[in-house]
């Protein structure tokens, strides 16, 4: 993790220095909050907010609070926030326990300098399964973060969860979470899709490859614009992506790459030849086959990347778009491998 770190005494100074020489596989930065050459805290944790995976202020847990008040958006995409005692007794997180791993990273922290970690959230202080923490720590997306409390207010209470998931479950499943009978019983479904009036809470597998072929000088706006419209066409939620493939002409398009960059997936780039290879039924155009080697650009790379094609070519704005799934599985085992792969 990026871990930004900023001390306001001295004592305070050397336990973030005995944190961070404990911890050496995050990347730290630390930051002096006192003395001559103290940096100006509310621009050093605006910065920070946003550039780093966790914020961790050594000093009182109000001026963490008050530092951080103005950047806190949702519990998706904030940063964990982790306080400590300059005397190393107590290490508190008290933003981002779950999606943004606050609580972890509060024990690694506490067991690092010999602390207590003193997490709060209700979940891990009854020992039931916190629906956020365990997509994460396999790789998935939420889909409705306002719903992560609907399904732990019922297991705190004593009910039972129904759990709905597309592909195989592998591992015992938690206490009190049970296989649903069908999907529209389910109080969490685990799918790249979404079907028109479900209330249940989305967990979203990485799973789906978009394969791309874009005109010359394509915009990244305009290639997400394409991705939208296939996915609300054929029921996808944006948020499954997991990879992007496209010819080797289009390796280096500055737009699919600024377009890849921003969707925090990898590139992937074949032949045309190796295109050209692939089995299956796919729209053809002369055209394109004439301009690049091949008949079909956008479905055969989705295909050549190891998807089950599952939403043809969708055309829109000098771009085009097929979606395919990628294999994937369901795992209550230890996390590992794509969307939550056993």
């Amino acid at each position: 993790m990026r871990i930004a770190c900023i001390a306001f005494t001295a004592a305070g100074e050397a336990l973030a220095d005995r944190a961070r020489a404990a911890l050496p596989g995050h990347a730290w930065s630390l930051a002096r909050g006192f003395g001559a050459d103290r940096v100006p805290l509310a621009p050093w944790c605006a910065d920070a907010f946003a550039a780093s995976d966790a914020l961790v202020f050594v000093g009182a847990a109000g001026i963490a609070v008050r530092a951080i008040a103005p950047h806190v958006r949702s519990k998706v995409s904030d940063p964990a926030v982790i306080v400590m005692d300059e005397g190393g007794r107590w290490c508190i997180p008290i933003l981002s326990g779950h999606v943004g791993g606050a609580n972890a990273l509060a024990r690694e922290l506490a067991g690092a300098v010999g602390a207590a970690p003193v997490v709060t959230t209700a979940t891990d202080g009854r020992g039931v399964w916190a629906v956020d923490t365990w997509a994460v720590s396999r790789g998935m997306a939420i889909g409705e973060p306002e719903r992560i409390k609907d399904v732990s207010a019922r297991l705190l209470a004593g009910g039972e969860v129904a759990l709905w998931c597309d592909a195989e479950v592998l591992g015992p499943l938690p206490a009190r979470v049970r296989r649903a009978p069908s999907r529209a019983e389910a109080h969490v479904i685990v799918s790249p899709a979404a079907r028109p009036g479900e209330r249940a809470l989305h967990v979203v597998p990485r799973c789906i490859v978009a394969g791309v072929g874009c005109r010359r000088g394509a915009s990244a706006d305009a290639i997400e614009g394409a991705f939208r419209a296939a996915c609300a066409e054929a029921g996808i939620l944006p948020d499954s992506l997991g990879a992007a493939a496209t010819i080797e002409l289009k390796r280096d398009e500055p737009g699919l790459v600024e377009w890849c960059a921003g969707r925090g997936v990898a590139l992937e780039a074949f032949t045309a030849d190796a295109l050209a290879a692939q089995p299956g039924d796919f729209s053809s155009s002369a055209f394109v086959a004439q301009t690049v080697g091949v008949d079909n650009v956008c479905e055969r790379a989705a295909v050549a990347a190891g998807g089950r094609l599952c939403a043809g070519k969708l055309a829109r704005g000098g771009v085009t778009v097929a979606l395919a799934e990628l294999p994937w599985t369901c795992s209550f085992d230890e996390p590992g491998g794509r969307g939550g792969a056993g």
